[in-house]
């Protein structure tokens, strides 16, 4: 995280009065434990815009063994960040803390407590000395203090552990709520928390879940979502999607799957038929260092996954999805009240409450068998799939009503009318285009019958794939050997790149380079390409018509296989049909002589 920012003088600190511009009625402290829990906080941001008598401060705790990404997040928001000691002896009207992480019980001010997942779902250790951190063992007690077990009930030797955020051992200080507000998504979760804790009822509020409903909000955008996670028309968008935890899908606690499942679903997936992307919980991205966590995957992602960001489009990730390979994280649960087809490849039956609704779903979730063919697992998977209306019913009790109730709650609790108008959350923002980018070598099968070529490529040998075979390989592939054996050399540029030299200068001197390549390959865009094949005069130009969305190197490749199997380009062009990802693709087919020229 790097080291605490000093004290701040404005708006709080020694002496501000004489340096703010604005007097405020209200202060409000957000409380961030690590990236996860920042990750909710910015959700409701929002609820405090337009109001000219509040004003927005946050600090980090600086308890959270995930430090890393905090400043970097914070920095984004753009709020005076207060160092924790600082922020505990500033009084503040709210704190709003998304984590029990940290000394919270300090905080001078009323504090409310919102959940960063899925409700609360998970059975975890007891605070941790000092660090509060969940599952470093206990605390030192404080007596008379608001702070968690001071007092409490504390679990019998042998019993299981206590549900994190929904039970005595984190939420009472002296057989009293040591939080003013303690906000639940679902009366479900009321429910348990009076049989376990019905001390911290009075502090519980019913306020529905705004990450779900800013998900609810974007559904229309499902296809520009897919658009620009890079998946094509036909594909479907496969995502593997992992908790932080050892026994979680990225763990390796329980059966490792992960390290060879990988190249399997890039061999045994088409991957002009499936786009795999990844969505791994922020404590995994952070905690390993997101440099580590590339070079851990770099072989998948040269085969084609897409890394998404953890904080700011998972979500979009989600809505795009056509198949979710997971775990017993709130990820997956989210994904199934999307109504989004899930295959467990984790369960996690240990770390659930068993009472929880998510552990009920993954109790009767469909299982991933990473030993048995993959490609008939998914097909079933999104085919067979009959949504479960169950988690979307345990998500939230009121959809779409979390912006109204929440800002409600934090407003009585400040003891300040609601501004005007209705509160509203912040739409999810469109992800930055992302296209697929293969640069592992690519085994293609082809099969021609006059002018329509079936093709089917994959970054392994798939078993049972038919028809005659080629190899592609981009030119910045890891191995370089690999390219003394490419049939088709491809890559992508700029048509006026000039360390390139441009697609007529490129395709000819990768045939110069490279005797056993047939086919030199430049795409120009995301529906076009320059194609120099040896033995033929000039170079083509292919474009996707109307109605085509299929990758330009997959034209590619159909248009060196129609050639071997003896078709001719007339000088006026011709139309070829790609048939791939469930559909045909019709491209145009130019011919150009020496110069890149269309003849007359």
């Amino acid at each position: 995280m790097g080291p605490e920012p000093p004290a701040i003088r404005v708006p709080v600190g020694e002496g501000s009065d004489q340096w703010t511009s604005r007097t405020t009625r209200r202060r409000v402290l957000l409380v961030v434990h690590n990236v996860t829990s920042a990750g909710r906080l910015g959700d409701l941001l929002p609820l405090f815009d337009d109001d000219f008598r509040v004003q927005v401060l946050v600090t980090s705790t600086g308890s959270s063994a995930f430090q890393d990404g905090i400043r970097e997040l914070l920095r984004t928001w753009q709020l005076p960040e207060l160092p924790w000691e600082q922020a505990l002896s500033t009084p503040v009207d709210l704190a709003v803390s998304a984590s029990f992480g940290g000394e919270l019980h300090r905080i001078q001010g009323k504090l409310t407590v919102v959940s960063h997942g899925v409700g609360y779902t998970k059975r975890l250790d007891t605070p941790g000395a000092g660090s509060r951190e969940p599952g470093a063992g206990s605390r030192e007690p404080g007596a008379g203090s608001r702070e968690p077990e001071a007092g409490s009930r504390k679990p019998e030797a042998g019993s299981r552990k206590p549900t994190f955020g929904l039970s005595p051992e984190w939420l009472l200080s002296g057989e009293r709520p040591f939080a003013e507000g303690l906000v639940l998504s679902h009366p479900e979760q009321l429910a348990r928390l009076s049989r376990v804790c019905a001390e911290a009822l009075p502090s519980a509020v019913l306020a529905g879940d705004p990450c779900f409903d800013r998900m609810l909000a974007a559904r229309p955008y499902r296809d520009r979502f897919r658009r620009a996670l890079g998946v094509r028309r036909g594909q479907r968008l496969v995502v593997l999607n992992s908790t932080w935890n050892p026994e979680g899908f990225f763990g390796s606690g329980g059966q490792d799957v992960l390290p060879g499942l990988l190249p399997r679903l890039a061999a045994e997936l088409p991957a002009d038929d499936y786009r795999l992307a990844a969505v791994l919980h922020p404590n995994i991205w952070y905690g390993h260092g997101p440099g580590q966590i590339r070079a851990w995957l770099d072989r998948a992602r040269r085969a084609g996954l897409l890394l998404v960001d953890p904080v700011r489009a998972w979500r979009q990730a989600l809505l795009a999805a056509d198949l979710v390979l997971g775990d017993f994280g709130a990820v997956s649960y989210y994904a199934a009240a999307l109504g989004t087809p899930v295959l467990l490849a984790a369960d996690g039956e240990d770390v659930l409450d068993e009472e929880a609704p998510l552990a009920a779903f993954v109790r009767r979730a469909p299982r991933l068998d990473p030993h048995a063919p993959l490609l008939p697992q998914v097909r079933r998977g999104i085919e067979g799939h009959r949504p479960d209306p169950a988690p979307a019913g345990f998500v939230t009790s009121d959809p779409g009503r979390s912006a109204e109730l929440l800002r409600r709650h934090f407003y009585a609790l400040m003891d300040l009318p609601e501004p005007p108008g209705p509160a509203s959350l912040e739409p999810l923002p469109l992800p930055p285009y992302g296209p697929a980018k293969v640069t592992a070598p690519l085994h293609v099968r082809t099969r021609a019958e006059g002018a329509d070529i079936v093709v089917e490529r994959s970054a392994g040998h798939p078993a049972g794939a038919a028809g005659d075979a080629h190899l592609a390989v981009h030119e910045e592939t890891r191995h370089p050997g690999d390219l003394d054996l490419a049939d088709v050399i491809t890559r992508d540029g700029q048509p006026d790149d000039p360390r390139l030299g441009g697609p007529e200068a490129w395709t000819a001197e990768v045939l110069g380079l490279y005797p056993h390549c047939s086919t030199a390959v430049y795409v120009t865009g995301p529906h076009t390409c320059v194609v120099r094949c040896r033995g033929r005069r000039g170079t083509f130009r292919l474009a996707g018509e109307t109605g085509a969305d299929a990758d330009p190197a997959a034209y590619a490749s159909a248009l060196h296989a129609w050639l071997a199997y003896g078709g001719t380009v007339p000088a006026r062009g011709t139309t070829l049909r790609l048939h791939t990802a469930g559909g045909a693709h019709p491209f145009r087919v130019e011919t150009t002589d020496r110069t890149g020229a269309r003849p007359e």
